[in-house]
């Protein structure tokens, strides 16, 4: 784009340049046509010259250059899941924020009569464009709830700068109320849907399909009728709307902890009797005793950090979830992932001797699987969900090792705001502390699976968000972990 702005800028110089040249040369009253040489010379401009500068190829090579320069590149840019992914991501921050979507149009990430959960240093305001994009996503899927919500902001803004036009939009004013008119209508405020379908036919009075609505809304009020009727829309289709907005990722919360149980949590040195931890004991916070959930502080260091991160770069793909006997992706976790054996790097290999010396437990192949390393992007998150297997289907049983026994995750990074890990009946989160390591039980001692682990990753609300997971398998942990006398331990 530089390169041709260069070029076309120089060619509209030497444009003006022979604009202002003839301008002169005709109006100089000096400059008779009895002179043959001036008669020539205005001859020649206006047989050769004039239609040389018209007829020139020089703004076609330009605009080839342009394009080719893109078609270079183009592999490399986001396609069309990627913004659409971008626009869900709003949404989902929106929900479960409960931010304001005038408030994120204006740079602002707060919920009404609260301070900003995250103050970005260079605050970037939403164009008319910009929310419609997000609106028509939600459109396009008939979630009519999120589709009002940035429509109503994208009319708004259109409203306020209309006569205006932006090179990069795609959309305007009409297409705002069309998609909003509609989006009122399938949400049963048919009044609405009128007025705004009327707004729309004093911008383009001749569109008859709107004409038709406008009239279709006046019976439809004439009767008394909320109905939705079948008719004919262009794009009327989708699921039904919906009213409220849809769940977001915390459940129904238990109640707080009793306070006796909040007496056992601390910080200590863990060595937990391993020579490897004699020079270097762990730094242990115990977060809750039921489910047992640990953090270890500076688990790893910045430099293992970024070198277990850029092992991952180059082969990190979509992350997938068990779906029965399957795997598959799902808008339930949106990351992306890839697995790294202990054979990738020595730091691997020092990490897995590391997480054996905290845990107790036997990491040797097949008592454990790779290291998974996840990156959660914008809006990045995992709804709730358990480590272990809860059917005997899943896919973690082919590795014939038995159930997730404990989970670790590493923080590989820190995130400026959301992203927390949040154990949903238990009732509580653990936000982001780079280079830590949570740890926690997934089975109980007789082998069942611990109900109170049920967690979500939140969504990253600012940042970038990596984590390393080990997952650790009931198989060679009989003697490490052995069960209990009481059978319901």
């Amino acid at each position: 784009l530089r390169s041709y702005l260069r070029d076309e800028s120089s060619r509209l110089r030497r444009l003006r340049r022979f604009y202002e040249k003839v301008q002169a040369l005709h109006q100089d009253p000096k400059a008779s046509v009895d002179n043959p040489l001036l008669a020539f010379s205005l001859i020649k401009r206006l047989h050769s010259d004039w239609p040389n500068v018209i007829y020139s190829d020089e703004a076609t090579r330009n605009t080839q250059a342009l394009h080719a320069g893109l078609g270079e590149v183009e592999q490399e840019l986001p396609g069309t899941e990627d913004l659409d992914g971008a626009a869900r991501a709003l949404m989902r921050l929106q929900d479960v924020y409960a931010l304001s979507v005038k408030g994120l149009a204006n740079g602002l990430f707060q919920r009404a009569g609260h301070p900003p959960l995250y103050s970005p240093g260079r605050r970037v305001s939403l164009s008319a464009d910009d929310c419609f994009h997000v609106g028509k996503v939600a459109y396009d899927t008939g979630d009519y709830y999120h589709s009002i919500a940035w429509l109503e902001e994208a009319v708004s803004l259109f409203r306020l700068s209309y006569g205006s036009w932006n090179l990069e939009d795609r959309s305007s004013l009409e297409d705002a109320l069309d998609h909003l008119a509609f989006s009122y209508f399938m949400a049963g405020n048919i009044s609405h849907a009128l007025s705004l379908s009327r707004e729309f036919l004093r911008y383009d009075p001749s569109n008859q399909r709107v004409s038709r609505n406008v009239a279709k809304y006046e019976k439809l009020l004439e009767r008394g009728r909320g109905a939705r009727d079948r008719w004919d829309w262009q794009g009327c289709h989708g699921p039904p709307p919906l009213l409220s907005p849809p769940h977001t990722l915390l459940g129904p919360l238990s109640p707080q902890p009793a306070p006796e149980r909040l007496l056992h949590l601390g910080c200590s040195y863990e060595t937990n009797s391993s020579p490897y931890l004699l020079l270097q004991p762990a730094k242990k916070e115990v977060v809750r005793i039921q489910p047992y959930v640990a953090l270890y502080h500076d688990f790893v260091t910045d430099a293992e950090a970024e070198t277990i991160k850029g092992l991952a770069g180059p082969w990190l793909q979509r992350s997938v979830v068990a779906s029965g006997e399957k795997q598959q992706k799902a808008e339930y976790r949106i990351s992306k992932s890839a697995w790294l054996k202990d054979t990738a790097d020595p730091v691997v290999r020092a990490l897995d001797q590391r997480i054996a010396a905290v845990t107790g437990l036997d990491l040797r192949p097949p008592y454990a699987e790779y290291l998974q390393v996840v990156n959660y992007g914008l809006g990045g998150h995992y709804e709730p969900h358990f480590d272990h297997a809860t059917s005997l289907k899943s896919p973690l049983y082919r590795m014939k090792s038995g159930n997730r026994i404990a989970t670790i995750m590493i923080y590989l990074s820190a995130v400026e705001a959301g992203g927390s890990t949040a154990f949903i009946y238990a009732n509580f989160s653990v936000p982001v502390v780079k280079n830590a390591a949570l740890f926690w039980w997934n089975l109980r001692r007789n082998g069942n699976g611990d109900g109170d682990t049920l967690h979500a990753g939140c969504p990253v609300l600012a940042g970038d968000k990596w984590v390393a997971n080990k997952w650790i398998h009931e198989h060679g942990q009989e003697f490490r972990r052995p069960c209990s006398a009481d059978p319901r331990d």
